[in-house]
């Protein structure tokens, strides 16, 4: 099996207060690059995309029915590392044909950057997560 893995694409973390968290990272000199909200179980959570050199940290906050806890993601902890890949469609078939236990069915679409983007997640050895993510 070879993956063709561009580099690290951003750091998840969840918080409880977004806002607060935004000034907290621009305060460190990171530049909010994008806003966008998500959509779990019907409700809407709220995601930032913050940028400095060649990092982007995602802080995003859970709508409320899910804030305390999502498939055991804890706020104000690291929640995936994510991967950027050219195309995610022969990525999530090569590690599901690998037997490497994907979350999702098929890579989700997400209207985050100019085009949008598609991604997926796969449980590491200690229940990390790895994203896998194309920018469209």
């Amino acid at each position: 099996m070879e993956l063709k893995i561009n580099g690290l694409q951003h750091i998840g973390i969840p918080v409880t207060d977004l806002k607060k968290s935004e000034t907290f990272y621009e305060g460190l000199g990171f530049k909010n690059i994008m806003q966008s909200e998500f959509d779990l179980h019907g409700e809407k959570g709220n995601v930032s995309m913050m940028h400095m050199n060649d990092m982007i940290i995602e802080l995003y906050q859970m709508p409320e029915p899910e804030l305390e806890e999502v498939r055991g993601r804890q706020n104000g902890h690291i929640d995936h590392i994510a991967f950027d890949v050219d195309d995610i469609d022969i990525t999530f078939e090569t590690l599901k044909a690998n037997g490497y236990h994907i979350f999702e069915a098929a890579p989700v679409f997400l209207a985050f950057w100019k085009n949008g983007c598609k991604y997926f997640n796969i449980e590491g050895p200690d229940g990390e997560r790895l994203e896998f993510n194309q920018v469209l």
